[in-house]
């Protein structure tokens, strides 16, 4: 560890919000303490927005989408400003990198890895502008010569990011979003803003028309007013499934558009032909990226009970050799839990995982050698009930819970016994087994031997995990209208567009 990555990243304005293309000063001197969880002390201060400010950026976007240039722009020319965020973000990377393990305590092997890739999805955004099917033509069928099916930016998009991956999450709404010709403002964590700040100091950069990115910090009282106002068309939001049923209530008051990207108790099956060493690893090594505070984190463990004492043993041998420590040492595998409260959560739940009786294996401590920083021990539940508390609740930490089943067919019932439905993985060497076993998982995704999670692909939940897709494609679609056009002629205007014919 060296001193200057120990620094404070930069971050230019964090007193300030970003609006109609300037920072502007909030309505009060009201701030958020950022505190750094590997010391507990703190790394800087933010502004809080209040109900003036957030009213403030709403309208800057509301404006910059009624009246701005860039929902008339082509999808050409809004990807040249993509790519230019993309680039800007590139070169941000190694402060993007320092801000999420300072914030976070993410590993920074791992964000140094990971942040170099957020601005590739702008720039992946922007190459499907030309080839995404924004317009396709169709034959009429009720009258009329020419079909078009036209897919239109959904307006005002509300982007409300969580504090364990905010400029990943960040990327995946907004650059589809901004593709799309949509306007947002991004809601930051109060916990772990740096990086929305970053992003609004490479949109000013990149000279993005005023009002299109706009970027706020505020407490879940004020972030309401978000997901209230009638001039947002949209919210995209990951987090607790406990706050997206509010959220998806409220759009629902007012029929307004929404993403959810919750929870999830995820399930890893690991069937008979498979080495449970093998498995062990891969596991272990899973759960302690970023702590465990990971949504699609595979914190269920299903295993035939006639196998289940030996892969307790070597999954606890696994992870409780985890290097614990600061996020910056290069030998520490696994940093600190984010906030303070959720330490103390995940501590409140080893404790209610022991009074159900679940058998503690390994962990569920602070390490001992750690005085400061939001720690916790890799923790083993073995022999759970997957009844209880630790196997159906979200613990977002390091718990792991293994749950002994009487078969193949039993192992895929207890895996789908629950409110969640966002990841999955079936370990086995017979990938003709792991894909029957697949299509009988209710998850979003279902990874083969190992945890995945691809947005490459599509990546979103079943049941209470979520609703809608983020990444790829996929990802595009939810901030798009379709809208039928039918015209009696031809225009010459369409001799210009890119459309795509759909056979009839």
């Amino acid at each position: 560890m060296t001193a200057e990555l120990r620094a404070p990243a930069e971050v230019q304005h964090p007193d300030r919000f970003f609006a109609d293309g300037i920072w502007i000063e909030p309505s009060t001197n009201a701030v958020f303490d950022v505190v750094d969880p590997a010391t507990e002390e703190l790394y800087y201060r933010a502004a809080s927005a209040q109900p003036a400010d957030m009213d403030r950026v709403v309208g800057s976007a509301r404006q910059a989408f009624d009246h701005g240039p860039w929902p008339r722009m082509s999808h050409a020319e809004r990807a040249e400003y993509l790519v230019a965020l993309g680039e800007g973000l590139i070169r941000r990377a190694r402060d993007l990198s320092r801000i999420w393990s300072s914030e976070s305590g993410a590993v920074y092997s791992l964000s140094a890895q990971y942040c170099g890739f957020f601005g590739e999805i702008y720039k992946y955004y922007a190459g499907l502008a030309g080839d995404f099917p924004f317009v396709e033509r169709h034959r009429p069928t009720a009258g009329g010569s020419v079909g078009l099916l036209v897919r239109e930016p959904v307006g005002v998009v509300g982007a409300i990011v969580p504090w364990n991956s905010a400029m990943g999450l960040i990327a995946y709404k907004t650059a589809p979003a901004l593709l799309a010709g949509c306007t947002v403002v991004v809601k930051s964590p109060p916990e772990a803003p740096g990086s929305a700040y970053v992003f609004a100091e490479v949109a000013e950069e990149a000279g993005v028309p005023p009002g299109v990115i706009n970027i706020v910090t505020a407490d879940r009282e004020v972030s309401e007013l978000l997901v209230r106002d009638p001039r947002v068309d949209k919210i995209t939001f990951t987090g607790s499934t406990a706050v997206g049923r509010r959220i998806g209530a409220l759009c629902a008051e007012r029929v307004a558009r929404c993403n959810l990207e919750l929870g999830g108790k995820s399930a890893a099956l690991i069937l008979d032909d498979f080495d449970l060493g093998t498995a062990a690893n891969a596991l272990s090594a899973s759960a302690r990226v970023l702590a465990g505070q990971n949504c699609s984190n595979l914190s269920r463990i299903i295993v035939s009970r006639h196998r289940h004492d030996e892969f307790v043993e070597a999954l606890s041998e696994s992870f409780a050799k985890t290097e614990v420590g600061d996020p910056y040492a290069a030998s520490t595998e696994m940093g600190p839990l984010s906030i303070r409260r959720q330490r103390d959560r995940v501590e409140g739940y080893i404790a209610k995982g022991i009074e159900q009786g679940a058998m503690l294996a390994t962990g569920g401590g602070r390490p001992e050698q750690l005085d400061r920083g939001y720690y916790i021990e890799p923790t083993v539940f073995a022999d759970v009930d997957n009844g209880s508390v630790i196997a159906q609740e979200e613990i977002f930490g390091p718990v792991l819970s293994v749950i002994p089943a009487d078969s193949e067919d039993h192992a895929i019932e207890l895996a789908n016994d629950t409110i969640y439905g966002l990841n999955s993985a079936v370990f086995t060497d017979d990938p003709d087994r792991a894909l029957r076993c697949a299509r009988r998982v209710r998850a979003g995704t279902v990874g083969h031997n190992a945890y995945r999670q691809d947005f490459g692909i599509a990546f979103g939940g079943f049941k209470q995990s979520g609703i809608g897709r983020e990444g790829a494609r996929e990802g595009l679609f939810p901030f798009l209208e379709t809208k039928t056009v039918v015209l009696d002629a031809e225009p010459s205007a369409l001799r210009m567009m890119n459309i795509r014919q759909v056979s009839q």
